[in-house]
């Protein structure tokens, strides 16, 4: 166990830990002290006692519990690498953004490999940050007043293993779908003028699983407030809810971008993490989806239950081939609310670290660059999750959410809309239910909560 002296430090140094450990953690005492600018960190692990001192100055509280934090988290990497003999490939960077801290090094003058050095990043990861932060150059874009729309369909054919959204399964809770498109349908309406929208973003759940005159209601909610022309996209999502219909409906209100998750392409994993479609459905729904012109994602996930490097390595092959314009891929995640969180405390994956080698150069090679990545707690590895483009054509939402330069206006159940407070540099947030009879009760109190919340800044 982790004991310390500086409780406002352990829930950052748990995540240290828990990057070498699983329920079993050796005894671990840390004594932190600071002195001005000095912070003081002493590790003992083994009866082994290891010292850190570093000197950083700072201003304000926020300033210097970042700082603390920083090298609390630094010193306890450096005390387990030396006991274990493991290095992780994000070394003692346990935050989502690693892209985030690269910028804020930028912003304050400073190249930021020397302090990703300094924390032990590898060095193919340091070179993943800089070829996103250079494929984001055209897009980011600190604007204030600008704000992308976020529309949520918390519903799907079935619920899958890896998975903790709150989607319903549409055959068990169907009883409340009409009475949730109203409800969205009056927050959507609320919406119109709260921000300058850059882009929109129709997500799940699996919005397609709806049937046509039901997403038509949807869509047209959005039209209402949408400016012409902006990025639109749809996670489409599962091949077997897809429909020419459906996709020329897209088409009539605008939207640019369709997801087509597969998440594998062997048959046998899509049984086992509880999808209803085969490999051969990807292949009709992505063909389907560009006979209509739009620009194609395609997810796929490194590590599902049972899944071989070999059948892997096929899947990003199969994905590269169809050549849709954007490839995202995950590594399998613990995430709590999930069925494979109940049945796993700590993922194992013994080829992660080659499933992500092999991706990243086969997208390279396929002419594809990274643009966006983020990190979860919990996924197999301590890997990332990145999402690969061919140039020019990024997403620009997802973009502006995981570098957090816009404010977000999220509409439906346990969305979260976001404020982006730049000359303060922090961050406001407000959540609907998410149980979906709550949101549909709440629905006025919602409303009136979003139109406070993204009144005039302060």
């Amino acid at each position: 166990m982790l004991s310390t002296n500086a409780e406002f430090l352990y829930a950052e140094m748990m995540d240290v830990v828990r990057l070498y450990f699983g329920d079993t953690v050796p005894e671990i005492s840390h004594f932190f002290l600071h002195d001005g600018i000095r912070f003081s960190n002493t590790v003992i692990v083994g009866g082994r006692e290891y010292r850190f001192t570093e000197e950083q100055p700072w201003r304000g509280e926020i300033e210097f519990k970042r700082y603390a934090r920083r090298f609390a988290k630094l010193a306890l990497y450096i005390a387990l690498r030396a006991e274990t003999g493991r290095s992780m490939p994000w070394g003692a960077l346990t935050g989502i953004r690693p892209t985030k801290l690269a910028y804020a090094e930028r912003e304050a003058g400073r190249d930021f490999v020397p302090l990703f050095e300094k924390f032990g990043v590898s060095r193919e990861n340091i070179a993943l940050v800089s070829d996103v932060l250079a494929a984001q150059e055209g897009i980011y874009e600190k604007d204030e007043g600008a704000g992308d729309l976020y529309i949520g369909i918390p519903f799907c054919p079935s619920k899958c293993h890896y998975c903790s959204f709150i989607t319903a399964d549409i055959g068990r809770t169907g009883k409340y779908l009409e009475r949730y498109l109203s409800a969205l349908e009056k927050e959507i309406a609320a919406c119109k003028g709260m921000r300058r929208l850059k882009s929109a973003y129709i997500g799940g759940g699996t919005p397609l699983v709806l049937e046509t005159e039901q997403l038509a209601r949807v869509l047209a909610a959005a039209a209402d407030i949408l400016p012409r022309g902006i990025e639109y996209t749809v996670e489409a999502g599962r091949p077997d809810v897809f429909t020419e219909e459906k996709l020329a409906l897209l088409q009539k209100y605008g939207v640019t971008r369709v997801c087509v998750n597969p998440q594998t392409f062997s048959d046998e994993t899509l049984v086992r993490i509880g999808r209803r479609h085969t490999s051969a459905d990807i292949v009709r729904a992505f063909t389907m989806a560009q006979k209509f012109g739009f620009g194609i994602n395609c997810d796929l996930i490194a590590g599902l239950t049972g899944e071989t490097l070999f059948e892997f390595k096929d899947s990003v092959d199969r994905a590269v081939a169809l050549s849709p314009d954007n490839i995202t891929v995950h590594s399998l995640c613990l995430k709590r609310g999930a069925k494979l969180k109940e049945e796993e405390s700590r993922l194992f994956v013994a080829d992660i670290g080659k499933m992500i080698a092999y991706a990243r150069e086969t997208l390279y090679a396929a002419g594809y660059i990274p643009y966006y990545m983020y990190r979860q707690k919990y996924a197999a590895g301590n890997a990332e999750n990145t999402g690969w483009t061919k140039p020019g054509k990024a997403c620009v939402y997802n973009v502006d959410v995981m570098e957090e330069i816009a404010d977000n206006v999220a509409c439906g159940a346990n969305a979260v809309s976001k404020r982006v407070f730049f000359e303060e540099g922090r961050i406001e947030r407000i959540g609907s239910p998410k149980d979906i009879p709550t949101y549909i009760q709440k629905i006025d109190e919602i409303v009136e909560e979003k139109r406070r919340f993204f009144g005039e800044k302060q």
